[in-house]
């Protein structure tokens, strides 16, 4: 398969799951406005998909919400082969993404730093 059909349909596939958390999961678990999907990575041969997501709140909340994610894995798949109307869906894998608040993190050192050259 090409790179770019890949791309093309990692992307898509972001786009779908996007809305999927949007409109579709009820789970007052997850905080729809906490959730961030940064990446999907989609195998060569499109079976497998690692879907990486950010998430807000403390260590706690996380990985509750991470839990509520996983369990709903396979209304997800299901409700992504319909909406992409492919034969076989990818097999999911949500893995928990935490460069933006490791970005937000270095963000604050560095503001403090300038805070300090000032003083």
């Amino acid at each position: 398969m090409s790179k770019r059909r890949q791309e093309k349909m990692s992307e898509e596939i972001k786009r779908t799951v996007a809305h999927i958390f949007q409109e579709g999961i009820k789970d007052p678990r997850i905080d729809q406005a906490a959730i961030s999907l940064t990446r999907v990575d989609l195998s060569n041969d499109m079976s497998h998909a690692r879907i990486n997501i950010s998430m807000l709140g403390d260590q706690a909340k996380q990985e509750e919400m991470m839990n509520a994610v996983k369990t709903a894995r396979g209304y997800i798949r299901t409700e992504l082969a319909r909406r992409l109307k492919v034969k076989h869906a990818p097999e999911i894998e949500f893995r928990l993404d935490k460069s933006i608040e490791h970005g937000i993190r270095i963000s604050s050192i560095l503001e403090e730093l300038k805070d300090e050259q000032k003083s």
